[in-house]
C-alpha cells in the first residue's frame, strides 16, 4: 500500500532538504520512493512543497488532493493551504511558526490568528513548536530535522538507520546537532 506525506513550508526553511533526507531513508528500507518539489518563489520567501511517495511500488510521486496520509507544515499558513491535500482520516503536524507574506509585510493584509485551532476542528492535527525548540537547541535551522524527527515518528518509521542518513548528508560539524534535532523532533510528536 502506497502512503503519501506533504510537507508544506516557506522558500528558506529547509523543507526540500527534509524531503531528500525522508526519501534516503525510505529508500534505505527499501521502499519504492518518489518524490516532488514545487518552488513557488522559494528564493523570496514564497511557498514550497514537497510530496513524497513510497510503497512496494509506487507509479506517480504527486499527490492528488484528498491523497495525502501525513501534512507536515513547517508553517502555519501553509498548513491551512496545504489541507485540501489531505486525506480524510489523515494526519497534519504543524509547526507554531508564522511568516508574513509580503501583503501582510507591506500592510496591506492581516495573519490570520488561530489557524492551527481551525484546523484542529477538522482534521487530527498534533500542533509543534520546531522553531522554538531549534533556537532552545542553539541553532534554528534545524527545525526541518526537528519536522523531519516528527514526521517519522507519526508515519512509524522506525526501521531506517536515521542517524547515519543524517551523517551521510549534513556537514560534519553538524551532525551530532542535527541527530539531537531528529530525535528532539521524535519526542515532540509521541503521544
Amino acid at each position: 500500500m502506497t502512503k503519501s506525506i506533504m510537507l508544506s513550508g516557506v522558500g528558506g526553511q529547509g523543507t526540500i532538504l527534509a524531503s531528500k533526507l525522508l526519501s534516503m531513508g525510505l529508500a534505505q528500507a527499501g521502499y519504492d520512493v518518489k518524490m516532488s518539489e514545487i518552488h513557488g518563489m522559494s528564493q523570496r520567501g514564497g511557498d514550497v512543497s514537497s510530496q513524497v511517495r513510497y510503497g512496494k511500488q509506487v507509479f506517480s510521486p504527486v499527490i492528488e488532493r484528498g491523497g495525502a496520509d501525513l501534512l507536515v507544515a513547517f508553517e502555519e499558513m501553509e498548513a491551512m493551504r496545504s489541507l485540501p491535500y489531505l486525506k480524510a482520516g489523515g494526519k497534519a503536524v504543524i509547526n507554531k511558526y508564522n511568516i508574513s507574506p509580503m501583503p501582510v509585510v507591506s500592510g496591506v493584509a492581516d495573519y490570520p490568528d488561530g489557524l492551527s485551532e481551525e484546523i484542529a476542528k477538522k482534521v487530527d492535527t498534533t500542533v509543534v513548536d520546531a522553531a522554538g525548540k531549534a533556537v532552545e537547541m542553539g541553532n534554528p535551522k534545524v527545525m526541518n530535522v526537528i519536522l523531519l524527527g516528527a514526521t517519522v515518528e507519526m508515519m512509524g518509521l522506525n526501521e531506517v538507520d536515521w542517524d547515519a542518513i543524517i551523517a551521510e548528508n549534513v556537514k560534519a560539524q553538524f551532525v551530532e546537532l542535527n541527530k539531537k534535532a531528529f530525535e528532539e523532533g521524535r519526542k515532540l510528536v509521541r503521544k
